[in-house]
């Protein structure tokens, strides 16, 4: 029963050596939502549950009896609301439950000498207490561990009545069974509990640290050391690096450390690092998938502007004399990965780019033109409403840089006024993008609730509630 409770709260905190790039915090709120939602599953559970044989035998005045109870099955379970803190002493979760009261029925078989007989019994199970202790670690590969560490179990008392075959000579010596079977239970409760733990254990190693968001980016999200645990909190601290399938470089540079405020009103909280943003940004970058190519179809028939040398040429004259009427090619791309940076309440993003100019001759061939650096910087600001991540930025700055050329020199003030002219146009099309926002991630069993976010020095903080779901099949 107890591991069941642990899984709910692992699920709904989705994990120190290297800086984390993503930490998680579930509190103490999110502990007890946990506790509590895992009581209710269990008591559900417990009633369809079969119960493993019992065998043994009693002595008694007129000589041995051996039994078994067989086909054990729970009627009413009394289950009450059990205490789960965490445990600092062992990086890890104290459960306890006190007064658990279970009524089963079942076969009975006996073995008297010659005589065998069977009937059905009636079993009540008084004031069980039993307390686990179990401890998180992490694994080589970066998985969460659990390990059973302790587990102590007492049956208050036991009452059993006998129905239907010899029963009516078996019954008035129902005391000498008690100890017995009470003994028996105490005796499997732990193991139980402790083979449970291994199975969650089992899961959890066979669990993924590493995710494929597409065909081009890997997320990797072990652990990057030991969960750290107090009085109120468990967090783990996670690599969150994104990294190209192509390359599967690393970026040249590494995460820093920062603190994530605690916020013991909300369940969980996850902070994100700027080095996760821009690992993603690495990732695109190092394996060649920042870059497009523009031509003069995807520019819209009505505008005044259009990629061909004739329109070029109030910005370059010498251009349509020495390649007239030809259509145009843009290559587009970023010679350094974007990077992004948090401050309060901001997102920068810095992007160096630069564009290739291209004439299309008649045969198909393409003569270079140019190239010119691009440099710019862009702030916004990103919030959580209606369930959903919503975006706005603008644009800081803007420079165009001549780096080289194929049809002589020629200023680019003209180019770059242009640009910061329509900038507007395009930056409206991208806030609305962004103001549609992205919906918050949603599992088969839970989804976040009452989320807020703060965008802090160097990280993003996201606060939240969970909700866990039911499903065709309750909670898995």
């Amino acid at each position: 029963m107890f591991p069941s409770v642990i899984a709910v709260l692992l699920l709904i905190s989705l994990t120190c050596g290297e800086n984390p790039a993503v930490q998680v915090i579930l509190t103490n709120k999110g502990l007890q939502y946990g506790k509590h939602v895992g009581a209710g599953w269990i008591q559900d559970k417990l009633e369809l549950i079969t119960l493993p044989d019992i065998s043994g035998e009693v002595d008694i005045v007129i000589g041995t009896v051996y039994y078994t109870l067989t086909g054990v099955t729970i009627t009413k379970c009394d289950f009450p609301e059990p205490s789960v803190e965490f445990y600092e002493e062992r990086t890890g979760f104290k459960t306890s439950i006190a007064g658990l009261n279970v009524a089963l029925t079942g076969g009975w078989r006996t073995k008297f000498g010659i005589i065998h007989d069977r009937g059905s019994f009636d079993m009540a199970i008084f004031n069980v207490d039993v307390t686990s202790v179990v401890e998180l670690g992490k694994d080589p590969d970066g998985h969460l561990s659990v390990t059973s560490v302790s587990c102590d179990a007492q049956v208050g008392d036991v009452d059993i009545e006998f129905h239907g075959g010899a029963s009516w000579m078996f019954q008035p010596f129902v005391k000498h069974f008690k100890g017995r079977i009470s003994g028996e239970i105490e005796e499997r409760i732990c193991p139980n509990v402790k083979e449970s733990i291994v199975n969650l254990e089992y899961h959890l190693q066979a669990a993924n640290v590493s995710f494929h968001v597409n065909e081009d980016i890997t997320l990797d999200l072990a652990l990057t050391g030991l969960p750290v645990i107090n009085a109120s909190s468990l967090t783990l601290g996670l690599t969150g690096e994104f990294y190209s399938t192509k390359t599967q470089k690393d970026p040249p540079f590494e995460a820093q450390p920062f603190t994530m405020p605690e916020q013991p009103g909300y369940m969980l909280s996850m902070g994100l690092s700027e080095f996760t943003l821009n690992s993603a940004s690495y990732g695109y970058f190092s394996a060649g998938l920042l870059q497009a190519s523009i031509n003069d179809s995807m520019i819209p028939p009505g505008s005044p502007m259009h990629l061909n040398t004739s329109s070029m040429g109030p910005f370059i004259p010498q251009l349509p004399k020495m390649f007239p009427g030809l259509l145009m090619n843009l290559l587009v791309y970023a010679r350094e990965a974007p990077l992004f940076s948090f401050h309060p309440g901001a997102v920068n993003l810095d992007f160096q780019g630069a564009v290739k100019a291209f004439a299309i001759q008649s045969n198909g061939t393409q003569t270079p033109l140019f190239k010119l650096s691009v440099d710019s910087t862009f702030s916004g600001k990103v919030w959580i409403a209606d369930d959903t991540v919503k975006g706005s930025m603008g644009m800081n700055n803007f420079t165009l840089t001549l780096e080289a050329s194929e049809v002589g020199a020629f200023k680019t003030d003209a180019m770059e006024s242009f640009a910061k002219m329509i900038s507007p146009v395009v930056m409206a099309a991208v806030n609305k993008k962004l103001g549609a926002g992205v919906a918050l991630p949603r599992m088969k069993q839970a989804k976040l609730i009452n989320t807020v976010l703060e965008v802090e020095e160097g990280f993003i903080a996201i606060s939240s509630d969970a909700q866990l779901l039911p499903t065709d099949r309750g909670f898995n």
